[in-house]
């Protein structure tokens, strides 16, 4: 017999003994009024509807999805750009830098303090946009744009406190836009990169202020070691004990929260 007359024979006899199991089959799944019913019914199906023009609630309902959803996705460069994150977070990075600590704090518990301490400074910020803009935006009294102008100005005041008046005429001029005539008037897109250089500019500063007490500890480590002919130890293996008495002995870290607190007034 050849091959494919073979193959035939195989399937011709594997058909022939599953038939009557086949059959047995069909006669429970008729006999049982579970599976007639489940058999009845369509699978399951997802429909996606739009709502009609007059559905004025399902569109706010929509629009408020939509506004949600952009918000989250770009949560993080707000939180970098028009909050004091920024600052508080290079100032933080300063002083483990100029401790000599290498990884201690580590970069997670600065950014966990960071975002703390941003909390406790916008705070009352927040609190006005949502007694003002979004509470009354949700509760439907005013419409989007309303809500949006009512949150950029409390914004705006805040932002205007932090950017020195140099940054945002820097500003004004690259862009050739002219100059505002009154507050109100200051457009948002520049305002924001002029905070975020006049944020640079201070947490620099600040970061300065907080490297020279430590740097007077290396150099009086580094003297005290040459004085004793000791140059082949490295200096660090005294300053940076030092460096975490001295930082300790002050209460370092209620200082510098207190300084970056205060700093925004």
């Amino acid at each position: 017999m050849t091959r494919p007359a073979a193959l035939l024979a195989a399937l011709i006899t594997f058909a022939a003994a599953l038939g009557p199991a086949l059959a047995i089959a069909q006669d429970a799944r008729s006999s049982d009024p579970i599976a007639v019913e489940d058999a009845g019914e369509a699978g399951p199906s997802i429909t996606i509807a739009m709502p009609a023009s007059d559905d004025h609630a399902g569109r706010g309902q929509s629009v408020r999805i939509l506004v949600l959803l952009t918000v989250l996705a770009i949560a993080p460069a707000i939180l970098i750009s028009v909050t004091s994150f920024t600052r508080i977070i290079v100032v933080l990075t300063f002083v483990r830098q100029a401790i000599g600590s290498q990884g201690a704090p580590p970069t997670q518990v600065l950014l966990a303090l960071s975002l703390l301490l941003t909390g406790v400074v916008m705070g009352p910020v927040l609190a006005r946009v949502n007694e003002d803009a979004l509470s009354p935006y949700m509760e439907e009294t005013i419409d989007g744009d309303e809500a949006f102008e009512r949150a950029t100005t409390h914004i705006r005041d805040f932002l205007l406190r932090q950017t020195r008046e140099e940054d945002l005429v820097l500003f004004y001029d690259v862009s050739h836009t002219e100059s505002p005539a009154a507050i109100e008037d200051v457009e948002l897109r520049l305002l924001v990169p002029a905070f975020m250089i006049s944020e640079l500019r201070t947490a620099f500063e600040m970061g300065f202020l907080v490297f020279l007490p430590f740097v007077l500890v290396d150099l009086l480590a580094g003297s005290i070691l040459s004085a004793m002919g000791m140059v082949m130890m490295p200096p660090t293996m005294i300053s940076t004990p030092l460096k975490l008495l001295l930082f300790v002995a002050v209460d370092g870290w209620a200082l510098l929260v207190q300084a970056l607190v205060a700093s925004y007034g």
